[in-house]
């Protein structure tokens, strides 16, 4: 019998490397990516034609961390990481960004943070 997590995380990997066939990132539009562990979330742009990150921020950041006790529950918190980063795209005059959910599905707290940096003002 396969390990249950085993098939999950190479489920995950393949689903990711069919995403990044078809997505990528400019300097005019970054690509936004997430990544969720059991307990945080993370969320950068990346401009892929020169392999550099953008803008970043995550659950753990500093300006989150405060506020990451009022919140409840993990979608709100990754909702608030969208927001943040929105905010951070803005100051480096970033608005249109592309998506890449990176093999998780559009669903839960990937949803959350793709809501937050549209209520943020980013386009995709």
């Amino acid at each position: 019998m396969k390990d249950r997590n085993v098939t999950k995380q190479k489920g995950r990997e393949k689903r990711r490397r069919r995403v990044r066939k078809k997505v990528s990132g400019t300097s005019e539009r970054p690509r936004l990516t997430v990544f969720r562990s059991s307990k945080h979330i993370y969320a950068q742009l990346i401009d892929d034609t020169h392999g550099k990150s953008l803008v970043s921020t995550s659950s753990l950041s500093p300006e989150l961390r405060q506020r990451r006790n009022e919140l409840k529950g993990k979608c709100a918190v990754g909702k608030e990481v969208g927001s943040v980063l929105a905010e951070k795209a803005k100051k480096e005059k970033i608005t249109k960004i592309v998506f890449d959910r990176a093999g998780y599905l559009y669903h839960g707290r990937v949803k959350a943070v793709a809501d937050g940096a549209r209520e943020g003002g980013l386009e995709f």
